[in-house]
């Protein structure tokens, strides 16, 4: 098998066999629903998610995705924008419809910042362009589980910066009282930044803190996902996410 769609060789145990397995907080099977109309690619990812000891549905159309996400709700969703029936966008919308929040990664042959924006914004948690690598494929996949709150039941920290409260119990994100709704991945972006106050904090450093990439991950999606916190955050107030010129951002408190 090879661990990229690149056609790199390298064997994944020799990447990811050291890092400890991801189970459910009842000791099953991380739940994984896989969505892409390429059944070669779907077979390849599958290999590389079952190593990891995961259960994965796959499904090729959007009728048969939102199926098998009612019949068993995943811990997580690997998502093709470009299905033959309804887009990925459209079965994102009815994903979102559910009571429960599930992480969802957008997959895309579309590299435009126009597509990715639109997928973020549309409520998905982190996307991928292809080709891309089977290694951080997992590694993204197992930094959305850490980041939401399904794995994360015992944190129980409340923070608050100037007029912004944020409770990690329940998720909960306000501004001068006003809830704001965030993904899982932007939850997680403002947190580490509601710890850092007054600190300047580098595209790296958030790489590796919130999205857990230790091995050169894209300092572009930390500028994506800043704008549009930034966007719900910052909205008719006072900014307080702020650029650092040549390190990366700030968070502010108003006074």
């Amino acid at each position: 098998m090879t661990s990229s769609m690149a056609g790199d060789r390298t064997p994944r145990k020799a990447i990811l066999g050291q890092l400890p397995r991801m189970q459910r907080p009842d000791g099953s099977p991380i739940r994984v629903l896989l969505v892409d109309d390429e059944r070669a690619l779907t077979n390849l990812v599958r290999m590389a998610l079952q190593y990891e000891g995961w259960d994965i549905a796959v499904a090729h159309d959007a009728q048969e995705a939102l199926a098998l996400y009612q019949a068993n709700v995943p811990d997580v969703v690997v998502l093709d924008i470009m299905l033959p029936d309804v887009d990925g966008l459209g079965v994102l919308e009815r994903l979102r419809q559910s009571a429960t929040y599930t992480p969802i990664l957008f997959l895309t042959a579309r590299d435009s910042v126009r597509d990715r924006v639109a997928g973020l914004t549309a409520g998905g948690d982190d996307y991928m362009t292809k080709p891309f690598s089977l290694e951080e494929l997992v590694a993204r996949l197992r930094g959305l589980l850490r980041r939401s709150a399904y794995m994360t039941p015992d944190d129980q920290e409340r923070i608050t910066v100037g007029d912004l409260e944020l409770d990690g119990a329940s998720r909960e994100v306000r501004r001068a009282g006003v809830p704001i709704a965030l993904t899982s991945t932007e939850f997680e972006l403002l947190r580490f930044m509601m710890r850092n106050p007054r600190r300047a904090l580098s595209r790296q450093e958030v790489l590796r803190r919130v999205w857990n990439y230790d091995f050169g991950g894209r300092s572009s999606v930390v500028d994506l996902y800043v704008s549009y916190l930034r966007r719900k955050i910052d909205a008719d107030q006072k900014p307080m996410i702020q650029t650092v010129r040549g390190v990366g951002y700030m968070l502010q408190p108003i006074q």
